[in-house]
């Protein structure tokens, strides 16, 4: 059983060497190696060249080195076998610390009284709202988002979710479907997006749908916090809304071109947070190692868990 990996962007001989660590009874090779196409029955990819996984007729099973799987469905040529998606408790928990973070961080005015420390000028807003007074709504309630939604529950937030299809967490109200997401939208101060870039997702967070967020906030208008994927915003839309007000300021963790260019605007508006997209930082030894427990039950006849759904892109 031979594990080929396919991966573009980041340093492929630490991922090598954890699999044949993990896997010391397979064959693990990395892409551009010549080998037996015939004898590869897994992938471990992250942003593989296009196409060039097809023509591997033993294939059982890709596998994403990221929290992501668009990388995957872009690709025309894939081949028709699970695609398996990282589930990563230490991934999951890193995000719903940023989300905490950023909602305490606007909460609490943090930005405000940075800028008024480098001005050594004190002013003490004491008419601040308390975390029950602001209603956050978290954008997908997947895996990430429902442990946020929770985690924001503990902090007193009055918290809501927004998902394509029905979902139940205890304490938290959710929405569902298209026919649901305005009511959602207008009963939201802050609004988290943990979306999955899909077809259907790409460019959502766009002038029209901010202008749907609530207007009657204690925080003097909505606010936006993005840690899914740089494809979900449309860019000169967040821009045009922070300046007109219809957004009072934005969190972003992603961008449409990464590394964020040094000539874009985003980087001096005084209404935005940048970070590095470093949101949810994967760690690469958990991903390996629940890479090898997938195979290791699917040869021992389980079934393969974390499936994606290609219909739907995740």
């Amino acid at each position: 059983m031979t594990l080929l990996v396919a991966i573009n962007g980041w340093d492929l001989a630490p991922w090598l060497d954890r699999f044949r660590r993990l896997l010391p009874e397979r064959r693990v090779i990395a892409a551009g190696e010549e080998f037996d196409p015939a004898e590869i029955r897994y992938v471990a990819s992250w942003k593989h060249t296009p196409t060039s996984l097809a023509g591997l007729p033993q294939l059982e099973a890709i596998f994403s080195l990221g929290a992501g799987v668009d990388h995957l469905i872009g690709d025309p040529q894939l081949p028709k076998v699970p695609i398996v998606r990282v589930v990563d408790e230490d991934l999951t928990e890193r995000m719903s610390e940023y989300v905490v973070l950023h909602c305490l961080m606007h909460l609490r005015r943090q930005k405000q009284y940075d800028a008024q420390q480098r001005e050594r000028r004190w002013y003490d807003d004491r008419d601040q709202p308390s975390a029950r007074e602001l209603r956050v709504g978290l954008l997908g309630l997947g895996v990430l988002g429902g442990d946020a939604a929770r985690k924001l529950k503990v902090m007193g937030f009055d918290v809501a979710g927004w998902s394509r299809s029905p979902k139940a967490i205890e304490g938290i109200r959710s929405f569902a479907g298209e026919a649901e997401l305005d009511a959602f939208l207008g009963r939201t101060d802050i609004l988290v997006c943990l979306l999955p870039l899909t077809p259907a997702t790409r460019g959502i967070l766009n002038r029209a749908l901010f202008a749907k967020l609530a207007r009657d906030g204690r925080l003097g208008g909505p606010i936006l916090i993005n840690a899914g994927r740089g494809g979900l915003q449309v860019e000169d839309d967040i821009l045009d809304s922070l300046d007109d007000g219809t957004l009072k300021a934005a969190t972003l963790d992603v961008f449409a071109t990464e590394p964020l260019p040094a000539s874009s605007p985003l980087w001096t508006h005084p209404g935005v947070t940048i970070t590095p997209h470093n949101a949810a930082t994967s760690d690469p030894d958990a991903i390996a190692a629940s890479i090898a427990r997938h195979i290791r039950r699917h040869e021992a006849g389980e079934p393969w868990r974390d499936v994606v759904d290609p219909a739907v892109g995740y």
